[in-house]
């Protein structure tokens, strides 16, 4: 399932790692973000050197990175560091996590594996596995409450099993 990260305050070194692993990050405006192992004389872990430059893009990586800049929030949403910010991120985070709960499980699942897959194998491949996911959620219980809970205007009742 999806992960939703909020952050206010300091998000330095290891703070912004754990950040990163999320799959939405919610920054307050004047939060802090900063790869800040360098000033350390250490290098991001975590799998940061992996996660940053898919964000940001690998000039930008290295930029962050080398410099140990710190960067505020609403820099973080531009430079893709963060999805986007909100005074209240806590709130927001909470508020995103329970609309993605109301959606089909399976669904959300497979969304999130078909999107953490983009860029990391071949068109085609990537093609193949929306096939398949698709093939998997076509008539299922849950693809059919979703159909039949909109036609009748009522919140859907999924199984997650």
């Amino acid at each position: 399932m999806p992960v939703v990260a909020a952050v206010r305050g300091n998000a330095l070194g290891g703070g912004l790692q754990i950040a990163l692993g999320a799959d939405i990050r919610i920054v307050a405006p004047d939060a802090r973000l900063s790869v800040f192992e360098v000033a350390w004389g250490l290098v991001p872990d975590m799998t940061g050197s992996q996660l940053l430059p898919e964000l940001v893009g690998r000039d930008v990586a290295k930029e962050l990175t080398f410099t140990a800049r710190v960067v505020g929030g609403e820099e973080a949403v531009r430079i893709g560091l963060a999805t986007r910010t909100d005074p209240e991120p806590r709130t927001a985070a909470l508020a995103l996590a329970a609309e993605i709960a109301r959606q089909s499980p399976h669904a959300v699942r497979a969304a999130k594996r078909l999107l953490d897959l983009a860029g990391r194998t071949g068109l085609g491949a990537g093609f193949a596995e929306e096939q398949k996911e698709i093939g998997a959620l076509i008539g299922s219980p849950n693809q059919v409450e979703a159909v039949t809970a909109r036609f009748q205007k009522r919140e859907p009742r999924f199984t997650d099993l």
